[in-house]
């Protein structure tokens, strides 16, 4: 910070001063950008944290609302990440995290969002899709998962995760939707 006073009758030390000035502020909007960043962005994985999935979330119900087009949230929990953190470490554990989150990314629309929500549950936002969309995203996302090998140290482990789908609707509640996707996560866990 510049506690100098500066003489406004010296053009140029008037411009000098404003030039700083840019620069200090470029460099806090830079900052700004970057705390912004790391509280919305998960600390493992390249993906938005919760935080960031809610802020998601809630303007993808504000489009619901003003425009009506369907949209659902998918939430997807790791079905045995425990077992492979306690028999291979936790080191195994990230890298099971990384490789399904990567799968995920993979298997929807660039214009869906992929969250880490919690430990090892993720969050999807699938816009314009309406229920039977939702369940064929799903379903791929499961099938690929389980098809696509997982190997740690040369040791090959395998991958499922369950799913769940949660309609959104016009003027929803973020919480709302997360419950109505968990509930069916876990109906789908109970029915494997």
């Amino acid at each position: 910070m510049n506690d100098k006073l500066v003489d406004v009758s010296d053009a140029e030390a008037l411009a000098a001063e404003v030039e700083r000035m840019r620069a200090e502020i470029a460099h806090l909007e830079e900052r700004v950008a970057l705390l912004d960043r790391l509280a919305h962005q998960d600390a493992l994985i390249e993906l938005p944290n919760r935080r960031g999935f809610m802020r998601q979330l809630d303007a993808l119900i504000a489009r619901v609302t003003r425009h009506g087009e369907p949209a659902a949230m998918l939430f997807v929990d790791i079905d045995g990440l425990k077992i492979i953190n306690d028999t291979f470490g936790h080191a195994a554990g990230d890298e099971a995290l990384i490789h399904v989150a990567q799968l995920l990314v993979e298997g929807v629309r660039k214009s869906d969002c992929v969250a880490r929500i919690g430990g090892d549950e993720f969050g999807i936002l699938v816009e314009r899709s309406d229920e039977q969309d939702a369940q064929e995203t799903a379903a791929r996302l499961m099938s690929r998962i389980a098809d696509c090998e997982f190997c740690h140290d040369g040791t090959c482990l395998p991958l499922s995760v369950a799913v769940g789908i949660g309609m959104i609707e016009a003027n929803d509640l973020p919480e709302a939707v997360i419950a109505r996707a968990d509930m069916a996560m876990y109906r789908d866990k109970a029915a494997a």
